[in-house]
């Protein structure tokens, strides 16, 4: 197998394109094609790609995000099972951590570092602004399909169904806090005023809460406000698991994104 048959045959083939035109990967895909047989030894290659994502300064949720799966078993059953969504830089991380011994894994190796080399060139030409303002957009995005789902899930009061998640990411701190904190102006935006990291933690946390009150079929305002705090207390925990700066530590812009657009 030549690096170009790889590349054109095998890797792209299992690429996914989400709802915002992004590419991703899936890990159980990923596994199929690197010959890794047991799904626990291939988490550890990916936790340990984690780390080298931290180590190298990038936001691990931006690479690595958690998904549940349900598979059919045996007769007609069910059962959730771990995945991941890749970046093509996770799955690049990923290979680097593989055994170099195994043939798929050194073409994916060779692969990985052309392609992330390209990549890495384009993103140098992304400021922090940009990225600030493409991520905020995508928070946008994903608090009206949260608000949606919450109002399907018995949510009527939203500011205090959005301040339990705040409380939970924040170690307690309510939207009114976090703005204060900030020295933000009576009813400015706190998502207006965070940096690039700080919004990609808490667009993990919409994501992620939308998706779970769905799943758990949530139907009362209490059971969802509890859902939505759980969810920020889990990201956060996580956070510090990897070492990662708390969210109320990171740092506040010094313009908000309405001056920004102004700009």
């Amino acid at each position: 197998m030549d690096l170009v048959k790889y590349s054109k045959s095998i890797f792209e083939d299992i690429k996914h394109i989400d709802e915002n035109c992004n590419e991703y990967w899936e890990a159980r895909e990923l596994q199929k094609m690197l010959k890794y047989k047991e799904w626990r030894k291939f988490e550890g290659v990916i936790n340990k790609a984690k780390e080298s994502c931290i180590q190298s300064q990038n936001n691990v949720f931006d690479h690595f995000v958690q998904l549940d799966k349900m598979i059919s078993i045996a007769k007609g059953a069910r059962r959730k099972i771990n995945d991941y969504k890749l970046s093509r830089y996770a799955c690049y991380l990923i290979a680097q951590n593989g055994d170099s011994h195994i043939k798929e894994i050194a073409l994916a190796q060779t692969y990985f570092a052309i392609q992330t080399r390209k990549q890495e060139l384009l993103e140098k030409e992304i400021s922090e602004e940009e990225k600030r303002i493409a991520t905020r957009e995508k928070t946008r995005k994903g608090n009206l399909t949260l608000n949606q789902t919450a109002k399907n899930s018995g949510v009527k009061n939203y500011d205090k169904f959005h301040n339990a998640g705040y409380r939970g990411l924040y170690n307690g701190e309510s939207a009114d806090d976090i703005a204060k904190r900030k020295g933000l102006r009576y009813r400015e935006e706190i998502l207006d005023n965070m940096g690039s990291e700080e919004l990609a933690d808490n667009l993990f946390r919409i994501i992620h809460t939308e998706r779970k009150l769905k799943r758990d079929n949530i139907s009362s305002e209490g059971d969802a406000l509890d859902t939505h705090y759980e969810v920020g207390v889990r990201i956060r925990n996580t956070l510090k698991d990897l070492g990662a700066t708390m969210p109320e530590d990171l740092p506040t812009p010094k313009i908000s994104m309405k001056e920004l657009d102004k700009k």
